[in-house]
């Protein structure tokens, strides 16, 4: 019994959301990174930030966060089905 390529693309390196070997790497790299020892010192670090500073860092985040990109042309009049 074959399965099926449109369900189970074997050529295809773009996993979407949910990507497993993404998330592996991730979880490696963080486990790597508290056994370092160093969150102690990034938690110092970070506690020792400018909280003005800090606000408009995130601010500026958030605002291009809501940028619209000008490559994808839709109809926000019209809800999306």
């Amino acid at each position: 019994m074959k399965t099926d390529p449109k369900k189970h693309p074997t050529s295809s390196k773009n996993q979407g959301e949910g990507d497993r070997e993404s998330a592996k790497r991730y979880n490696e790299a963080t486990q790597k990174f508290v056994k370092s020892g160093k969150v102690d010192e990034a938690a110092r670090k970070a506690a020792g930030q400018d909280p003005e500073e800090a606000k408009k860092s995130e601010r500026k985040g958030r605002e291009r966060a809501k940028e619209v990109d000008p490559a994808v042309h839709r109809k926000y009049d019209k809800p999306v089905k």
